[in-house]
C-alpha cells in the first residue's frame, strides 16, 4: 500500500496510489459499471423532470445487484415494487456517476487531489465496490478468522485482499475528510 488518502489544503484530500493499485481500482470500477449497466430508458414523471420511473419493479436476481439495490419493503411486495419503480433509475444513475468520477480522477497512480464533491463520489463508489465484492465473496464476521487459516495458494486470497484494501482506502478517505 502506498498510503491511501490524507487531508490536503483548501478542503481537498490527496490520494497516494501506485500504478498497480490504480490499475486494480480501474478494473474493479469497470466491473462495477458493467454490472450496474447502461442508462436505461425510463419514463419521466410528469411535473418532476428529475424523477425517472423505472420499468423494473422486482428485486434483481443477481445477489450483488440485490445488495446494491435492496428491497425497500420485504414484507410488502406491492409497496416495494412501487418504491423501486420511483427510485431505482436514480440510484443507478448516482452509482454510475460516482464510479465514473473515480475513473475520471484516478490517473495512472501517484498523487491525486480531490475536491469535496469528488471525495464524496469516491466514498460512494468505494462503498459500492465493497458491497459488491463482499457479496460475491460472502464476507461475514467469521471471514477474518477463516482468512487466517487459508493457504497462500488459496484462490480466495486475492479477493479477500482486495476487499481488505478497499476497506483501508475507504477508512483513510473518511479520516481525511473528518
Amino acid at each position: 500500500m502506498n498510503g491511501g488518502f490524507t487531508s490536503a489544503s483548501g478542503g481537498r484530500v490527496c490520494l497516494r496510489m501506485g500504478s498497480e493499485e490504480a490499475a486494480v481500482v480501474r478494473l474493479l470500477v469497470g466491473q462495477l459499471l458493467d454490472l450496474i449497466g447502461e442508462v436505461a430508458e425510463s419514463e419521466k414523471f410528469e411535473g418532476m423532470p428529475d424523477l425517472k420511473l423505472s420499468d423494473n419493479t422486482s428485486v434483481p436476481e443477481d445477489p450483488v445487484l440485490a445488495r446494491l439495490f435492496p428491497d425497500a419493503y420485504s414484507e410488502d411486495h406491492g409497496a416495494s415494487a412501487e418504491f423501486r419503480r420511483y427510485t431505482e433509475a436514480g440510484l443507478r444513475d448516482g452509482k454510475r456517476a460516482a464510479a465514473e468520477t473515480v475513473l475520471e480522477t484516478l490517473g495512472e497512480g501517484g498523487k491525486v487531489y480531490l475536491d469535496a464533491e469528488q471525495a464524496q463520489a469516491w466514498l460512494r463508489a468505494l462503498n459500492d465496490l465493497r458491497l459488491a465484492l463482499g457479496t460475491r465473496l460472502d464476507i461475514t464476521e467469521e471471514t477474518l478468522e477463516q482468512m487466517r487459516t487459508f493457504d497462500w495458494d488459496d484462490p480466495r486470497n486475492a479477493g479477500y485482499a482486495a476487499y481488505d484494501w478497499l476497506t483501508y482506502l475507504q477508512e483513510s478517505l473518511v479520516r481525511a475528510l473528518w
